[in-house]
């Protein structure tokens, strides 16, 4: 029997073919914007935007976790109608640049945020957010249709690595821009106002939008519309049939009974990590860690991240994808403990180095397990409802944590409570039958 031909490195990296790069350079892109603005820099000054219009430590974290529950709703309700819609017509990469162009328009309007204008800064937020995950309901969308089932675990991983990558380059910019503005020619010092004091900051958030919109014409330029699945003559058309589509896809998702367990799964598991992800640095602050200890805590967590997500995407090769984000599932539980009894920088700083070694892993696993748990005819509805549960899942963390603080004052329970969300996830996750649900969707 013949030796099976080696793999290129491209190849064992999901990077082999011209449009699954270009494919993953929307990571790279769209990554600035979750580094910079929903991590690391911008919560930090909404707490100071807060902060200066009157509020408190933990109320700032209150308003902060209400800011990113209502919007995350928002999405959450839009989602399935763009998945469904973007089956019936050739708009993929019309819906992608749409919605990248309005989370562009926000961020370009955060470098406008003045002092006390918590509004203001609140909108340009929620802009950004809604532009950014809607734009991933039609990206994710286009992975069944460039990557083979054997390939999808692989080109997933490579483009959460390209995008740690790529957010960890911006965010370097934006930290020594923050944290050494005399050398751009900016104001340094003591004594300066909120205004003169945050323009590093504000000009950082410039420099995503443009890193992100750039960056968006590589994929937009390199990637082939995929077919449409159910055409349809004209918009008005596939937006009625996208409203249908909605019931049938419900449904229908009961003819996949494993992908709708990962779901359930994923609805549960993800939300703790997606509490980690956005309220790392405001509960930070809150217990008084400063910018310059955090920033570069969040830096680190970018480029840790690259290595990490390649590795789970062999580890996935290895052992299956199920095994892997368990794994990955596990050390989030310690994370959650460690968490709850943090109090200084260093502290900070190893949970940093921990969240980085399985953040991105993890969540591109459970993006292609369920990509091969469903039919890649009708992957454009379903990541729809993949973006639903993704968005709900990051709505129960940050109420809870606006909870805790109203009942305790403090956000540290909630740290702690966020185990739950792991623990209960992971056995719901180990519950799915993972050669089923591939036969189930035709893929062997």
């Amino acid at each position: 029997m013949p030796a099976p031909a080696r793999r290129s490195l491209l190849e064992s990296l999901g990077l082999h073919r011209p449009e699954l790069r270009a494919w993953a350079m929307y990571d790279w892109a769209a990554s600035a914007m979750q580094a910079v603005i929903m991590t690391a820099i911008f919560p930090i000054f909404y707490a100071n935007v807060a902060r200066s219009a009157g509020l408190s430590g933990p109320a700032a974290t209150k308003h902060w976790a209400d800011l990113n529950t209502w919007t995350l709703v928002t999405i959450a309700v839009a989602s399935p109608i763009l998945g469904a819609f973007a089956d019936r017509a050739p708009v993929k990469k019309r819906g992608l640049a749409l919605f990248m162009a309005l989370g562009v328009l926000g961020t370009l309007l955060m470098a406008l945020v003045r002092e006390g204008q918590l509004t203001f800064a609140g909108a340009t937020f929620a802009l950004a957010l809604v532009g950014a995950t809607c734009s991933f309901v039609f990206y994710e969308a286009m992975l069944p249709h460039l990557a083979a089932p054997e390939e999808v675990d692989r080109v997933s991983s490579a483009g959460y690595a390209l995008g740690y990558l790529g957010g960890g380059l911006l965010l370097a910019f934006d930290l020594v821009l923050i944290l050494a503005p005399g050398r751009f020619g900016l104001p340094a010092g003591e004594g300066l106002t909120f205004d003169q004091a945050t323009l590093p900051t504000r000009i950082g958030f410039v420099a995503v939008a443009v890193w992100w919109a750039g960056f968006s014409l590589v994929t937009l330029r390199g990637v082939p519309e995929p077919p449409m699945t159910r055409p349809a003559r004209g918009v008005g058309e596939a937006l009625r049939g996208a409203f249908l589509e909605l019931r049938s896809t419900y449904a229908a998702l009961r003819a996949h009974p494993q992908a709708l367990l990962l779901l359930g799964a994923f609805l549960i598991y993800n939300d703790g990590i997606s509490t980690i992800i956005r309220m790392a640095t405001v509960y930070g602050a809150e217990i008084g860690l400063t910018s310059r200890e955090m920033i570069p805590a969040i830096l680190l967590v970018q480029f840790i991240g690259i290595p990490f997500a390649f590795a789970f995407g062999w580890l996935a090769d290895r052992i299956g994808a199920k095994p892997a984000i368990l794994l990955g599932l596990a050390l989030y539980a310690g994370i959650s403990v460690l968490g709850y009894r943090m109090t200084t920088a260093r502290d900070f700083l190893v949970l940093a180095i921990l969240v980085g070694m399985v953040q991105g892993g993890t969540q591109a696993l459970s993006r292609s397990l369920f990509a091969n748990l469903i039919p890649a005819e009708r992957s454009g509805e379903f990541f729809g409802l993949w973006s639903v549960f993704e968005k709900f899942a990051g709505i129960l963390g940050p109420w809870f944590f606006s909870l805790a603080i109203a009942v305790t004052g403090s956000s540290r329970s909630a740290i702690l409570g966020v185990i739950l969300f792991f623990v209960v996830g992971g056995a719901m996750l180990a519950r799915v039958d993972v050669v089923a649900g591939r036969r189930a969707a035709g893929r062997g």
